[in-house]
C-alpha cells in the first residue's frame, strides 16, 4: 500500500514524514490541491492495537471540528486501504521549525499565538470531555501566517468511556509516569512543558534515559520562567510554573492558560462554543478507546514522533527503555 501511487483518488507524492506506525505523503486530491495523507504501515494493521488506534485517528480527526485542530477532509478508518487525508502545512510540525531557529526560540508574540491557539485547541477537546495524552511540538503544525493547529489524535480518548494511558516522555506529566489514568490536567502539564520550551528556548526537563527523565518530572522544580526570559508577562510566568505543578489539581484549565496568553497578545478571549458533534467515519467495530467498556490505567505508552525524512538516526526517547 505504501508504494501505490494513488490511494482513494488522491495522487501520492513524496514521503513528509515516518514514524514506527505510519507514514505521511505529500499528495493531490481531485481539484490539484495539495494536502497530506497519512498511511498506517503494513505492520501497523497487523496488530490490532495499532491498527485501532490509527482508526481512533482517523475518527476523531474527521469528527472534530475547531480552527486550531488539524483538519481531517476524508478517510478509511480500517483495512488494507486505510489512510486520512489532512491539511498540508509545507513548513512541517513546530520542532522542524524550532531546530532551524538560532536559540531554537521565537519572537515572543509569535509563540504566545501558537501556545494561545494549542490552548484554544485543548478548552474545546476538554469541553468535549476528550483527552489529547499526546501534546508536543512534534503533533503542532503552524501556517504562514503564524497560526497553530494540534494534530494526531490517535491516543485521545473520551473520559466518560476510559482511554489508555500514554504519552511522550519529555512531555508526560508526573501521574502518567506513575501509571495513574491521564486527566485533561496531564495534558496542561504537557503544555506547560511547551510554554517553558517555547518561551525560554529549552526544555524544562531533561535525561537522557526514560529513567533519567521520569526522575526528572517526579522530584525536580524548574526555575521562574520570568528569570529565564523577563519579556514574558507576569500572568503568563505564573501560569507557566502552575502548569507544571506535580499534582493535578494544582495546575490551571487549558482555559485559564488560553484568557492569559491572549490577554498578553492584546485580544479579548471569546467563548468556546461546543457545538454537538456527529461522527464523519461510521465504524464497523468499535474503534480505538471509544468502545463502551472503560478501559483501566496502565503504564503509560510512549508513542511515535513521525520524524522528518532528513533526520538522521538518533535516540528514541519516545521508547521505553528495558
Amino acid at each position: 500500500m505504501t508504494e501505490a501511487s494513488t490511494i482513494n483518488g488522491y495522487t501520492l507524492h513524496r514521503v513528509l514524514g515516518r514514524g514506527n506506525t505510519s507514514l505521511v505523503r505529500l499528495a493531490t486530491n481531485a481539484q490539484g490541491q495539495l494536502v497530506a495523507i497519512k498511511l498506517p504501515l503494513a505492520e501497523t494493521l497487523a496488530v490490532q492495537d495499532a491498527a485501532e488506534r490509527f482508526g481512533n485517528e482517523v475518527r476523531l480527526t474527521l469528527q472534530f471540528r475547531h480552527p486550531n485542530l488539524v483538519r481531517g477532509f476524508e478517510g478509511t478508518p480500517f483495512g488494507p486501504t486505510a489512510f486520512l487525508a489532512m491539511t498540508y502545512y509545507p513548513r512541517g510540525a513546530l520542532n522542524e521549525q524550532l531546530a532551524t531557529l538560532p536559540g531554537k526560540t521565537l519572537p515572543l508574540n509569535e509563540a504566545l499565538r501558537i501556545l494561545a491557539d494549542i490552548a484554544s485547541a485543548l478548552t474545546y477537546l476538554h469541553r468535549q470531555g476528550a483527552v489529547h495524552q499526546d501534546v508536543k511540538p512534534q503533533n503542532v503544525y503552524v501556517t504562514e501566517e503564524g497560526r497553530a493547529a494540534l494534530a494526531d489524535l490517535g491516543n485521545t480518548y473520551f473520559v466518560v468511556q476510559g482511554g489508555k494511558t500514554s504519552g511522550s516522555p519529555f512531555y508526560m506529566a508526573p501521574e502518567v509516569y506513575q501509571g495513574e489514568a491521564t486527566s485533561s490536567a496531564s495534558d496542561v502539564y504537557s503544555l506547560g512543558v511547551m510554554l517553558y520550551e517555547l518561551l525560554s528556548g529549552e526544555r524544562p526537563f531533561s535525561g537522557s534515559t526514560y529513567e533519567e527523565l521520569m526522575v526528572s518530572h517526579l522530584t525536580r522544580f524548574v526555575p521562574p520562567l520570568i528569570h529565564l526570559n523577563p519579556q514574558v508577562p507576569r500572568p503568563v510566568t505564573r501560569l507557566a510554573e502552575l502548569a507544571l505543578a506535580k499534582r493535578p489539581a494544582e495546575r490551571p484549565s487549558a482555559d485559564q492558560l488560553r484568557r492569559a496568553l491572549l490577554k498578553a497578545l492584546g485580544e479579548e478571549a471569546e467563548e468556546i462554543v461546543i457545538e454537538e458533534d456527529k461522527p464523519v467515519v461510521e465504524a464497523t467495530r468499535p474503534v480505538g478507546r471509544h468502545g463502551p467498556t472503560p478501559a483501566k490505567p496502565t503504564a503509560p505508552e510512549p508513542v511515535e514522533t513521525v520524524a522528518p525524512e532528513r533526520e538522521g538516526r538518533h535516540w528514541n526517547p519516545f521508547r521505553r527503555r528495558r
